[in-house]
């Protein structure tokens, strides 16, 4: 987070990829228990978040896919929170600038909402620990709490149990995207009674910086057969070490075998499904060790 001369706060919110993802079962509250490796990686959107006199929140949105603007966009579902906490009306104008698509397993929204909180608490000179803004961006949406902390975490619960850990790698990543979005809600109502497709690998894939699986791949297969095939096809491809689908999808990321094999993977890439398909070569964001 910097703040320049004139008082304006920039942030670059992350995206994130999902390293391993487990569905447990479904809770009583509707949500499903999950156990989860979320990663921050380096694309990222753009917050600037300035000071108002009066008048109240004024929020803009402009960039890739049809951003939701006003009351529906999770950065104002983060103002409000942030309001109702702490007994404050939030006078700042907030533009926000999309750079990661969304219905894509990437966290966005929730990104731009936990950027969003960690703003508002030094806009407001609030001076809240990194750990209550967390629990309250539980409140915001379940992703929001691991961005909050700005490392790789393991979640729990529905997302909101945060438990940051040491990564200390930078994997160099294609991101993959189809043009078309997957709605969370409905990856994870149909997990129960997917099954899986006959000659797509769904074991654990064994790496170095640990194991990698997703649950939602069988849902999301079984609807999305191109997605099934393009890991297939991903994996078959002599620059990945492994690949997975990140969330509920529809992003598929491979991580390269060497940094430098990201630009012949997308030529590929394109060459197949085509130039309406999404790409971007980047890497993870590596972790300090945690400090008992």
């Amino acid at each position: 987070m910097e703040q320049g001369k004139d008082g304006v706060l920039r942030l670059e919110p992350p995206a994130k990829i999902n390293l391993s993802l487990e569905v447990a079962g479904r809770r009583d509250d509707g949500y499903h228990e999950i156990v989860t490796r979320m990663c921050p990686i380096s694309l990222r959107d753009e917050l600037l978040v300035r000071r108002a006199d009066e008048g109240g929140t004024i929020f803009k949105a402009t960039g890739v896919g049809d951003v939701p603007a006003g009351e529906s966009n999770l950065v104002m579902r983060a103002v409000r929170v942030f309001e109702a906490r702490y007994g404050v009306e939030v006078h700042a104008c907030i533009e926000l600038t999309k750079r990661i698509p969304s219905g894509a397993g990437l966290g966005g929204g929730s990104s731009d909402a936990a950027s969003t909180l960690l703003a508002l608490n030094r806009l407001m000179g609030m001076r809240r620990e990194v750990e209550e803004l967390a629990l309250l961006g539980a409140e915001v949406g379940s992703d929001v709490s691991f961005f909050v902390y700005e490392s790789v975490c393991d979640c729990r619960g529905r997302g909101e149990c945060v438990e940051k850990v040491p990564f200390e790698w930078e994997l160099p990543i294609v991101l993959v995207k189809p043009a078309f979005a997957v709605g969370s809600g409905w990856a994870y109502s149909r997990w129960a009674g997917a099954k899986e497709l006959p000659g797509i690998s769904y074991s654990p894939q064994l790496s170095y910086w640990g194991e990698m699986r997703n649950d939602l791949e069988r849902p999301v297969f079984e609807k999305h057969l191109v997605l099934a095939e393009m890991k297939r096809w991903l994996l078959a491809q002599e620059e990945s070490h492994a690949v997975l689908m990140s969330g509920s999808g529809s992003t598929m990321f491979a991580v390269l075998r060497d940094e430098h094999l990201g630009g012949s993977l997308v030529e590929k890439v394109l060459a197949r499904y085509g130039s309406e398909t999404w790409t971007h070569i980047g890497h993870t964001i590596a972790s300090a060790p945690v400090v008992a």
